[in-house]
């Protein structure tokens, strides 16, 4: 591994760190390119197939993910009138996300240590993948989500069993709750700002590309913490530097105008927004962690930097889903609106080539799934009852007391949330108590064996 800012070195064993030991700085993997110059891609056309240029990992954890179509959008391409534009439909992965390709290799890797937990601080698809592949793989997942994400993002993460805090307004407050949790419990850390690995999981959409297609002249991304935009152009550089391919592409990052952080650092704008907020929640990130790295991948590539407002990111999502059929989240979709800024400004010729980054479908997005759902608080409703139901079936094979329970959840959340509802079901008169040597230990009652009887049946019922 290898400072972005200061150039030390340290080894890589063990598990990842974000941050230079000397200065601070962001640490990135480093590839050797003398050893690995002259590989050949070989296997399907999947994630792994490019695993000779990730960090090593013994065990393989995979939902097929990767190998994700590159669509030429003929009808977009007459709209903006230019030459060649192609679109990277990520939401064609498992949980519909580019976030899986992280997903797979942070969980190859909790793998390889042996680990049992791991947690995330996400507003969305990283919390929906990381349980999908916690789920399949046995490793308890704590997710630690703001009070802003999308439905079918949080539905996601509930339907996989992870368990679920709300912790902030932003992002970026669940990102200092998710680092102080793996600090005090050991757990892996997977969240995308504080795991190198995910820029290196990211980076081989660039390697999908220039296989399905070659170098753009322009790629052009969303950015919330900025980490997409260096993956990309970390992806390309490789190659280049590998010789398989022979130019780089110029990056685009886009954010919305509501929350531009690393977009005003980058034309140097003192504007300043007290509250930032945009309907693309994907991309809402106060204070981006990684926008050091955005920056690079945007200054070292001669690209550029735009913002688009809320609702051209919205009539680019509906015009993609109209002329294209794809349907992308809002986050996604502000690729294609800032593609109509860069017409509309000249940034981007009639004669070049562009490739827009979806990252995400917008079935995962709330402005949406509102309409279509209850909202936010019956889902988190529904993982406090999913909790309760499985101390109810505990207590209903034998009495426990407090830590024992504790331990047979599997350690996922503190020992103060077990009491508050063991509290609860106490109150409901679900459980009762009794004292043996020294020990409280937890009985359950008639009607908690009515209620478990009763959410069998509902259960036939869907």
């Amino acid at each position: 591994m290898q400072c972005v800012r200061c150039g030390r070195r340290i080894d890589a064993n063990g598990p990842p760190v974000a941050k230079c030991p000397e200065c601070g700085g962001i640490l990135e993997y480093a590839i050797n390119v003398e050893k690995i110059r002259g590989t050949k891609f070989t296997g399907e056309f999947t994630f792994w197939r490019y695993r000779s240029l990730l960090p090593e990992v013994k065990n393989i954890a995979s939902m097929r993910e990767g190998g994700t179509p590159l669509y030429k959008a003929s009808h977009l391409s007459e709209e903006f009138r230019v030459k060649d534009l192609y679109l990277k439909d990520e939401t064609r992965n498992p949980t519909n996300s580019f976030r899986d390709r992280s997903a797979a290799l942070l969980v190859s890797n909790i793998l390889d240590l042996k680990m049992k937990a791991a947690v995330c601080a996400t507003n969305g698809n990283m919390g929906a993948a990381l349980a999908a592949y916690s789920a399949r793989y046995e490793i308890n997942c704590h997710v630690i989500v703001p009070r802003m994400v999308d439905m079918g993002k949080l539905a996601q993460m509930l339907v996989y069993d992870a368990t679920i805090e709300e912790y902030g307004e932003t992002v970026d407050e669940a990102i200092k709750r998710a680092e102080i949790l793996a600090e005090e419990t050991g757990w892996y850390q997977a969240t995308p700002e504080l795991n190198p690995l995910v820029i290196e999981a990211q980076k081989t959409i660039a390697f999908e590309v220039a296989e399905q297609f070659g170098v753009p002249d322009w790629f052009i991304v969303s950015m919330g913490s900025g980490g997409i935009a260096y993956s990309i152009w970390k992806g390309f550089r490789e190659l280049y530097e590998l010789d398989v391919i022979d130019s780089l592409p110029k990056i685009l990052g886009v954010q919305a105008e509501g929350c531009s952080p690393i977009v005003n650092t980058y034309l140097k704008s003192e504007k300043h927004i007290e509250k930032p907020f945009t309907h693309a929640i994907g991309i809402l990130v106060a204070n981006p962690l990684q926008k050091e790295l955005a920056l690079k991948a945007i200054n070292d590539s001669g690209g550029s930097a735009i913002a688009v407002s809320d609702q051209k990111i919205f009539a680019a999502e509906q015009s993609m889903a109209r002329l294209e059929g794809i349907f992308a989240e809002p986050a996604s979709s502000g690729t294609i609106a800032a593609l109509g800024k860069a017409r509309e400004e000249s940034l981007i010729s009639s004669d070049e080539s562009v490739i827009c980054l979806i990252t995400g479908s917008g079935l995962k997005a709330t402005d949406v799934l509102q309409a279509l759902s209850k909202r936010r608080k019956s889902a988190m409703l529904g993982a406090e009852l999913s909790t309760k139901e499985k101390i109810l079936r505990l207590l209903s094979s034998k009495d426990r007391y407090g830590y024992e329970l504790w331990k047979d959840l599997g350690k996922i959340m503190t020992r103060p949330a077990i009491y508050q509802h063991l509290n609860d079901l106490l109150n409901k008169g679900l459980v009762t108590y009794y004292i043996e040597d020294g020990k409280k230990y937890f009985r359950i009652t008639e009607r908690g064996r009515d209620v478990l009887e009763a959410i069998d049946k509902v259960k036939i019922l869907l």
